[in-house]
């Protein structure tokens, strides 16, 4: 059996186990087929594919830039704080490799990303190759790297992946509430992650706080950014993701809201001097900038999560370094990442035409 999907009692078959709350009598495929997702999820992937790179002046010129900069701060800190040297790491929904730079400074040892925009994995393959004009401060990225286009939420990733599994982390981040179009594609993708994950293996990311944003609702809070996302995206409550998770193995390390993660975490020094450095609350010296009061605001309408893979890893085993792997195959370097499309597994391919 593949790693993270249970067998059917009823029908031998294999894949994400059947709703507990809602019955469906001919399978997850009927979810997810329906128009209405394929539309949603088009809409994403446009959305993600239309936003044009920015120059680093561009982009300091956000009106909501020490808000990214938080973002990017709690990022770091996660990956920080449960990666190891040599890691393979799978990166769901990762843009446009916006995290290379903190997966790199982790000294990884392999990367796999994967995203439903076909324009975002484009400018994640120049940027990991080190030819983007706007981010010429940028090296080029060492670590052995492949980059799939395609809808992590529909396809069953260990069967793409069986030769790159198993992962030492996987990362999805604000992106995981887009897979709630569905209850099917919410287990999909728990499934996926489950399947990669080796025993023991650590689950990191960040999305709405679905407890928040009811609260706020109540209350009457509205709030609207330029620069910001623009497509569908979906309220997760948490208690229900935590259950779901469980069911495929995933066990709950913590879950703390942007607001509590930034109170904990800013309180060690090495965090404090990675505040300062990214600016989110301006460097301390001459950049006097911080967070608008509504962009901390903003911030408390998010959380961080760390789930761990149950099982024990296989001590006996040296953990695979896929740069080894990569350096024999090809002694010269690799030159660009590998690019793949999921489209083309997909029946019928309407997500990524």
């Amino acid at each position: 059996m593949k790693r993270g999907y249970q067998e059917s009692s009823s029908s031998g078959s294999f894949g994400p186990p059947q709703s507990k709350s809602k019955y469906n009598p001919e399978g997850d495929a009927q979810f997810l087929e329906d128009e209405s997702t394929k539309i949603f999820a088009r809409k994403v992937a446009d959305h993600y594919s239309s936003r044009t790179n920015q120059t680093l002046e561009e982009r300091e010129a956000s009106p909501i830039i020490h808000l990214k900069k938080l973002n990017n701060w709690i990022k770091s800190v996660l990956i920080q704080l449960y990666t190891k040297k040599g890691d393979a790491v799978l990166d769901l929904a990762c843009g446009k490799g916006g995290d290379l730079i903190k997966w790199d400074k982790a000294k990884i040892g392999y990367y796999v990303g994967i995203d439903i925009a076909d324009g975002s994995i484009e400018d994640c393959r120049t940027r990991y190759n080190g030819d983007a004009d706007h981010h010429q401060r940028r090296k080029k990225f060492s670590v052995p790297a492949r980059l799939i286009s395609g809808d992590c939420f529909e396809v069953r990733l260990d069967k793409v992946l069986s030769d790159d599994a198993q992962f030492d982390i996987c990362s999805c981040q604000f992106a995981m509430h887009y897979s709630w179009s569905t209850e099917a594609r919410a287990r999909q993708a728990l499934a996926n992650v489950s399947a990669l994950l080796r025993p023991g293996g650590i689950f990191i990311g960040t999305m709405p706080d679905g407890n928040v944003i009811v609260k706020k609702l109540r209350e009457g809070f509205t709030l609207s950014y330029a620069d910001a996302v623009d497509c569908p995206e979906w309220i997760v409550p948490f208690h229900v993701f935590k259950s779901m998770a469980e069911e495929y193995g995933l066990e709950l390390i913590f879950v703390k809201n942007a607001h509590a993660f930034v109170d904990e975490y800013l309180k060690k020094p090495e965090f404090i001097e990675l505040m300062r450095r990214l600016g989110a609350l301006g460097d301390g010296k001459d950049d006097q900038s911080t967070l608008l009061p509504d962009e901390w605001d903003a911030a408390y309408l998010y959380l961080a999560f760390v789930l761990r893979k149950r099982g024990q890893p296989d001590q006996t085993q040296v953990s695979i370094r896929r740069d080894k792997e990569s350096e024999e195959a090809n002694p010269s370097g690799r030159e660009t990442s590998e690019v793949h499309c999921l489209r083309l597994s997909l029946k019928p391919p309407v997500l990524l035409a």
